[in-house]
């Protein structure tokens, strides 16, 4: 029932056509095991006096006054008896096609939806390679055994009833001794299922463990080079290679022998029937023609009883598939039981006594995080690796829930609005931004689809990133590789804020989104940005002094605290951890000012 109800769920409003296409097989098998009928007839009746085992119908049509006018009546009737299942055929393909696309295509939607509405969590701790496996190859096997196996049980239940009808309708006794290895075969198929069940689970898990492996490394190419690890690389991919080549053996070993036992059992009950077919025939009980169509018959009923076994085990295969696929399904999407409210957010921020802490960590990355901010001021934030710069900022877009104290928009708590209204309202450009591989004219425009040329042009200006593009062999229509492997860390950067600009948003935060560029660079973009989000509220993460210098408020975070908070000026005459941060990168930016001016990062 449990796997009934998992596959009912995802052939939901297209089950009409998966009825339709089992009503045309039903129609198909009956005339399938009709075809002996009709040597049958010819040997039995046409060339003999014995009574034709074709339906009454059939025997008026075809009918003739001479041997000749009846063999060639047989013939026509034969012809246009294929034909019609010919017809039959093409239209049951073409609905089970349309059956099995139509549900592969809800699931893929649904899991793709499903996974845009997860939470931050769950992504940071899923494999990638992993979940692209569940969304293509484990949806392409439930499609593959709903479009041929999941028919394929109707079609043998039809075909072994309509044979078994037609067989005891010649000869009782002769049904039954060709019935008698079908209880192996199936206990047989129905051993092999349990077997094979656990072991489709492993080799699944290898290969997404493989998938995985590959989708690393073609992505982290770029360093694997730089490193000269390659060949690292290479064994780790042939070790989790082994690993899925094992598991697919063992699967295979598996396949064999059943294959092979059936196949034994197979050709004995093709052995007894025929020799009791022959006695039978010899003593007069059977006649020729319906002792060859009993050899027909027993194929019609032997073979999909071993068909059976690939059935089970491609059931097995799907319902790993399907389990695979419902565990994405079933976690809880970070939007269900989310707020409704869509207050304007003008851009006052406050945070009170903010503690976060991770689920798998025994101490607060953040304790008791006080500080507020008024629209349009510009806040720096700094502090050394893992003081919980990047935590408090997922805060703020609810990527992440604090566990206590409250984050305000306007005197509004964060947890009261709608996620997808505040992540609209508040702009984030990473450290590491995402490009799409498109040219560097998309990747811009894609915030704004309706954005003008000058406009985009514009946004580009105030990024200094504009006559970057121009030196372009291709202008704006250079095609920035996937990820943007094609730009400097610069350049990326400079796209993604350009990007931003697009879509003017009441607060703005820059998580080191300025730490590829060069210095002056750095304070041109501020500047160009201070006249341009003259009413927003900007958040500047950064490690570099130089850029948190200019912003109305310095806040210094140490181990999740803030440690120390004011101006560049008030922050310098307390002499502590923002001073002494100020003069050691002070003091370097001395020794490579002269090569720095007039650099290019790219």
């Amino acid at each position: 029932m449990k796997r009934l109800k998992q596959f009912l769920k995802w052939m939901k409003g297209h089950v009409h056509l998966y009825v339709i296409g089992v009503g045309i097989l039903f129609v198909l098998q009956y005339f399938r095991t009709l075809t002996p009928l009709f040597i049958q007839h010819i040997i039995d009746n046409i060339f003999g006096d014995d009574p034709s085992a074709l339906p009454r119908v059939i025997q008026s049509l075809i009918a003739g006054s001479t041997l000749r006018e009846s063999l060639l009546l047989v013939a026509l009737f034969s012809i246009a008896f294929t034909f019609v299942r010919v017809v039959f055929i093409f239209l049951h393909r073409v609905v089970t096609a349309l059956f099995a696309e139509r549900v592969a295509y809800n699931m893929r939607n649904k899991i793709y939806d499903k996974l845009q509405n997860l939470g931050f969590t769950y992504h940071s701790n899923a494999e990638t390679g992993d979940l692209i496996q569940r969304s293509t190859t484990d949806v392409e096997t439930f499609r593959m055994f709903i479009s041929e196996q999941l028919i394929e049980v109707f079609r043998l239940v039809f075909l072994m009833t309509f044979a078994v009808y037609q067989m005891s309708r010649m000869h009782v006794d002769l049904t039954l001794i060709t019935l008698i290895t079908s209880p192996i075969i199936f206990f047989s198929a129905f051993i092999y299922f349990i077997f094979v069940k656990k072991i489709f689970k492993r080799v699944e898990e290898a290969e997404g463990t493989m998938t995985t492996t590959l989708q690393e490394n073609v992505t982290g190419i770029r360093v694997v080079k730089a490193f000269a690890n390659e060949q690292f690389e290479i064994d780790k991919f042939e070790r989790v290679s082994e690993d899925f080549k094992k598991e697919s053996f063992t699967l295979l070993k598996l396949m064999a022998v059943f294959w092979s036992a059936t196949d034994f059992i197979i050709f004995i009950q093709y052995a007894l029937t025929a020799s009791f077919g022959i006695y039978f025939t010899v003593n007069g009980s059977m006649e020729r023609g319906e002792f060859i169509a009993f050899l027909a018959f027993v194929g019609m009923i032997v073979w999909p009883l071993r068909q059976l076994g690939r059935i089970i085990g491609d059931f097995g295969k799907t319902a790993v598939s399907l389990d695979r696929i419902d565990e994405i399904m079933n976690q809880v999407s970070e939007h269900e039981g989310d707020a409704e409210a869509t207050p304007e957010i003008q851009g006052k921020v406050r945070f009170e006594n903010v503690t976060f802490q991770f689920d798998d960590d025994d101490k607060p990355l953040l304790k008791n995080v006080s500080f507020d901010v008024e629209k349009g001021e510009t806040i720096a934030i700094v502090g050394k690796t893992g003081s919980g710069k990047s935590t408090l900022i997922n805060l703020m877009v609810r990527l992440l829930e604090n566990q206590g104290g409250s984050i305000l928009y306007d005197g509004k708590d964060i947890k009261t609005i709608n996620k997808k209204h505040l992540r609209r309202n508040v702009g984030i450009i990473l450290q590491e931004p995402f490009l799409y591989s498109k040219s560097v004219y998309a990747n811009i425009g894609i915030m704004d689809q309706k954005a003008t040329k000058d406009k985009i042009y514009h946004a580009a200006d105030i990024a200094k990133v504009h006559k970057d593009i121009l030196d372009f062999e291709e202008g704006y229509d250079t095609l920035v590789g996937e990820r943007g492997v094609t730009l400097s860390g610069g350049q990326k950067q400079r796209v993604a804020i350009a990007r931003m600009l697009l879509d003017s948003k009441p607060i703005l935060i820059f998580d080191d989104s300025l730490s590829a560029v060069d210095t002056e660079t750095d304070i041109q973009i501020r500047r160009a940005l201070n006249n341009y989000w003259k009413n927003t509220t900007v958040f500047i993460i950064t490690h570099r002094i130089v850029t948190a210098k200019e912003a109305d408020k310095i806040i210094v975070l140490d181990e999740g605290e803030i440690l120390e908070s004011g101006t560049h000026e008030t922050l310098l005459a307390q002499h502590g951890l923002y001073a002494e941060l100020w003069d050691i990168q002070s003091s370097i930016a001395l020794n490579i000012d002269p090569q720095e001016k007039g650099g290019n990062d790219r």
